[in-house]
C-alpha cells in the first residue's frame, strides 16, 4: 500500500508534552466496530466497556535511560555523538542509532565517561567500539563493560529517551523518570515506553479486576525504531527493526482458557498486540514465545489473537497508524483521528487514548 494513504494533518498544539494528571483522567475515544458513532469518554470509563471473563494484556517492559552522550576522538579532532540504544545483542553488545552518523567509522571508539569526579571509578570509564555500521545511522557497539556492570553504567550515564516530538520542545527533567514508566514496568530493556500503559493507576486496575477481568503480563522491549519515519513510498518496502519479546507458558494458557470460555483478549497498546500476534498460530491458539519479532501489520492482515485494542494516538505515516488502520479500518481511523483533533484530544506518547474494536474481515 502507498504510505501516503496513512498521512494526516495534526496541529502542533495537539501534541502532549506532559501526561494527564492523574493518569486515568486522560480522555478515551471509543471506536466501536462497524459504523457506530464515536463516543467521548475518559480512561475511568474503561472498566464499563470490558466484560466479565475478558483478559486485559499489558506490557511489563521497563524503560532504561538509553540515550547516551559521547565523544569520538580522531587525533586532535573531537566530535560529539548522540547514541540511542535500541536492542541488546549480548552481555556487552547493543545495536544503536547514532548522530551524526557520517562522522563515525567502523572500528572507532566512542567515550561515554562524563568527566566528573564521581566518574573516576571504573563505572564511569565507559566506552564502546563500533564493530558494525549499517544503514540509517545504525551501528553495533562493543562496550568496555558487560552484564550488570554495563547496566549500572548506562543507568548512571544515560538519559531518559523521550520521543523526538517531546525532546525537541522541552528538555528532559526529573518528572520524566517517573512519567515515562508504566504502572507495570518490571522487566528492564525498553528504550521507549509502551505508552498505552501509562494511563493505568492502582484505582483503575482495581476497578477493572472488580469487573471480573483478569490482567496478564507479556513483555516486548520496545526499540527506538518505533520513532523512525517510514521513508519508503510503499509499505512493502519498509523494514521493521526486531524487538525481543516473551509470552510465558502460564500467560499463553490463561489466554487460551479465557477464549475457550468466550472471553475477549484486550491488548493494552500496539506492543502487547504485536507480541501476542507473533505468538499466536493460524488456529488462534496462543503459544509460549521467547525471541525476536519484527512483525509489520498493515491493512489486509487477519488478526488471530486480539479482539479489542487500547492505544494512544499515533504519528502520521507511522507503522503504528498502519497497525490501527489494519485493526479498525483505514477510513474508520482517519475519521476517528479527525474527530479527536476537532474535539481537542491530546496526541502521542503523553496524550490521550482510544479504545478500538476489531473490524470484521
Amino acid at each position: 500500500m502507498k504510505v501516503d494513504l496513512f498521512d494526516f494533518h495534526l496541529p502542533d498544539e495537539r501534541i502532549a508534552l506532559r501526561p494527564a494528571e492523574p493518569r486515568d483522567s486522560a480522555r478515551l475515544l471509543h471506536v466501536p466496530a462497524g459504523q457506530g458513532p464515536f463516543v467521548d469518554l475518559t480512561l475511568r470509563d474503561l472498566p464499563g466497556h470490558l466484560r466479565p471473563g475478558d483478559v486485559l494484556v499489558v506490557n511489563d517492559t521497563r524503560v532504561i535511560p538509553a540515550r547516551l552522550d559521547g565523544v569520538r576522538r580522531r587525533g586532535e579532532a573531537v566530535a560529539r555523538m548522540e547514541v540511542m540504544l535500541h536492542k541488546r545483542e549480548s552481555d556487552y553488545q547493543w545495536r544503536a542509532f547514532v548522530r551524526p552518523a557520517k562522522k563515525l567509522k567502523q572500528g572507532e571508539r566512542i567515550d561515554f565517561s562524563s568527566g566528573s569526579e564521581s566518574d573516576a571509578c571504573l563505572l564511569g570509564q565507559l566506552h564502546a567500539d563500533v564493530s558494525q555500521k549499517g544503514e540509517g545511522g545504525e551501528i553495533l557497539l562493543d562496550f568496555s563493560l558487560s552484564g550488570p556492570a554495563l547496566d549500572e553504567a548506562i543507568m548512571r550515564l544515560g538519559h531518559m529517551p523521550l520521543p523526538p516530538y517531546i525532546a525537541g520542545k522541552r528538555p528532559e527533567d526529573s518528572r520524566d523518570s517517573a512519567d515515562y514508566q508504566t504502572l507495570f514496568a518490571d522487566e528492564a530493556g525498553a528504550v521507549a515506553a509502551p505508552t498505552a500503559g501509562l494511563h493505568y493507576t492502582p484505582e483503575l486496575v482495581a476497578a477493572i479486576e472488580a469487573r471480573g477481568v483478569s490482567i496478564q503480563r507479556v513483555t516486548l522491549h520496545v526499540g527506538a525504531g518505533t520513532f523512525l519515519p517510514v521513508k519508503a513510498e510503499d509499505t512493502a518496502d519498509h523494514r521493521m527493526h526486531a524487538e525481543f519479546g516473551v509470552v510465558t507458558p502460564a500467560v499463553a494458557a490463561a489466554l487460551n482458557a479465557a477464549r475457550a470460555r468466550g472471553g475477549r483478549i484486550v491488548a493494552t497498546g500496539t506492543t502487547s498486540l504485536r507480541i501476542l500476534e507473533t505468538a499466536t498460530g493460524a488456529d488462534g491458539i496462543v503459544h509460549p514465545f521467547s525471541g525476536d519479532t519484527s512483525i509489520f501489520i498493515t491493512p489486509g492482515y487477519r488478526f488471530k489473537a486480539v479482539d479489542v485494542l487500547l492505544t494512544n494516538f499515533h504519528l502520521p505515516r507511522s507503522t503504528l497508524f498502519m497497525l490501527v488502520s489494519a485493526f479498525s479500518g483505514l477510513e474508520r481511523m482517519r475519521a476517528g483521528y479527525a474527530h479527536a483533533v476537532a474535539r481537542g484530544y491530546r496526541f502521542y506518547s503523553y496524550g490521550d487514548a482510544c479504545l478500538l474494536e476489531r473490524a470484521e474481515p
